[in-house]
């Protein structure tokens, strides 16, 4: 089983922005406990990050050799119609991650254009927020596989 995690706008700079809302831990580190936790769950992932609306698009549309997507889709998760689109167009299981709870931020962040096409969101808890959505993106993906068979 492979799953596809994708990190959007400015989550290369994790580690050196916003540390108050963000955490100190920096994308490399996040993508090495995913390495690790992926090892354990015996599944392949393929981490990508993008601070273009266009080629995250164009990533989700080639998500046929996937079982699931996890998702940050960060500030687009607000403004992306595109992005929500692409998620509803293919095939797969999508699972929205934020690390900060974006209920408890700026109005503005407390509509997602992305939850009614993810199969669940989990945001607030940091870094764990992608271990998580890890496990429940293969969960999903497993329980789906058992049901087609």
């Amino acid at each position: 089983m492979k799953i596809l995690i994708i990190n959007g706008p400015n989550l290369n700079l994790l580690g050196t922005r916003e540390a108050d809302v963000y955490g100190s831990k920096t994308l490399d580190d996040i993508n090495k406990s995913l390495e690790k936790l992926a090892a354990e769950l015996g599944v392949e992932i393929d981490i990508r990050q993008s601070n273009h609306e266009g080629e995250i698009v164009d990533l989700i549309q080639k998500t046929q050799e996937y079982a699931a997507l996890v998702i940050n889709p960060a500030a687009y998760t607000h403004t992306s119609v595109a992005i929500r689109d692409a998620i509803a167009a293919v095939d797969i299981p999508a699972v929205e991650i934020h690390l900060s709870n974006i209920y408890k931020r700026e109005e503005f962040r407390h509509k997602s254009l992305i939850s009614p096409v993810a199969h669940g969101q989990i945001s607030g808890f940091g870094p764990d927020s992608y271990v998580l959505g890890l496990r429940a993106a293969v969960s999903i993906a497993t329980n789906a596989k058992k049901g087609a068979s």
